[in-house]
């Protein structure tokens, strides 16, 4: 994560701080998602029954590329120099808006929507996050995911 002061974190509220490099969501990575959720419908895990869906074909979960923000903010949410430690405090909203078909790319868009000092030493960041998908029009998900950072 980018170091940078809390002033310099401030002046960036409202703007994009950056887009994460693209990831890969194969086959094998819904399939271990599955395998930790328990979550095996048919859509993600099984091709032939997939294929004859809307879909034509496996598609990730929706919480899998959900839980891929924080591999996708680890390089570009800025973090305050002296950080002690960073929490994810949970998300205002969450939408799911297209799906991820196995074997695509995708990648976080972050916007610093707010940087607010909870308590001396305790911030809060709300970043806007859109994660597209590689080579279509509909993001896969929009969400509002709030962080605390203590320094």
């Amino acid at each position: 994560m980018p170091l940078a002061t809390m002033d310099q974190i401030r002046a960036r509220v409202g703007e994009e701080i950056g887009i994460s490099p693209w990831i890969p969501v194969d086959q094998n990575a819904i399939d271990a998602f599955a395998d930790v959720t328990g979550d095996h419908q048919f859509i993600h895990t099984d091709p032939d029954a997939a294929a004859k869906t809307p879909f034509g074909g496996t598609v990730a979960h929706g919480f899998l590329t959900l839980s891929l923000l924080s591999q996708m903010a680890a390089g570009v949410m800025l973090v305050p120099s002296g950080l002690k430690m960073a929490v994810n405090y949970g998300f205002e909203r969450v939408r799911f808006i297209a799906p991820v078909r196995s074997g695509r790319k995708v990648r976080g868009r972050f916007v610093l929507t707010a940087a607010e000092e909870k308590r001396p030493g305790q911030w809060q960041f709300v970043h806007a996050v859109t994660v597209e998908i590689e080579g279509e029009v509909k993001p896969a998900l929009t969400a509002e995911w709030i962080g605390q950072v203590f320094v």
